[in-house]
């Protein structure tokens, strides 16, 4: 959402993303999609990566969800698994899901 002030525009954050996971959450989803892609160790994987440019398929998305779930002891429901795009993306999901659970 914009609004102008004299001739300034400013937009609302929240448009922008929902959320920003913790370095840590974001570190530790990096390695888990680098475990369940079989990556090489110098594949740079970061909060932007997106799943199918690290060539994983809806397979692999499936089971790098799964390796999620049993890494933060969380469940995703498939509506939400299916919007997950990047690693920002699981991060920001897991870090609301644990939230919720506490």
């Amino acid at each position: 959402m914009a609004s102008i002030t004299g001739s300034a525009i400013s937009f609302s954050a929240p448009a922008l993303r929902r959320s920003q996971a913790k370095k840590e959450t974001v570190d530790k989803v990096c390695e888990i999609v680098k475990k369940q892609l079989a990556l090489a160790d110098g594949t740079a994987v970061t909060g932007e990566s997106k799943f199918t440019e690290l060539g994983a398929d809806s397979l692999d998305t499936v089971e790098i969800v799964m390796g999620l779930e049993e890494a933060f002891e969380i469940s995703v429901d498939e509506g939400s698994a299916q919007e997950i795009a990047t690693v920002q993306d699981a991060a920001d999901l897991i870090e609301q899901l644990v939230e919720a659970k506490a």
